[in-house]
């Protein structure tokens, strides 16, 4: 749970940085949000979740 935690928090600070840097709309970075949201209620959101285990467990080991 807590590398959930810090992908999101990461994942907000690079939103933030382009919606003020001018690369990403407001309503771009909501819609990527929402597109987020219901990805989580499909038949994907486990092997997203499986691949972002393995990805931060093998960073982990460096």
């Amino acid at each position: 749970m807590a590398v959930s935690i810090s992908v999101v928090v990461l994942l907000a600070i690079v939103v933030v940085v382009l919606i003020r840097g001018g690369s990403v709309r407001l309503w771009h970075a909501l819609a990527c949000a929402a597109f987020g949201f219901f990805l989580t209620s499909t038949g994907a959101a486990p092997f997203i979740t499986d691949a972002i285990s393995g990805v931060t467990g093998w960073i982990s080991t460096f």
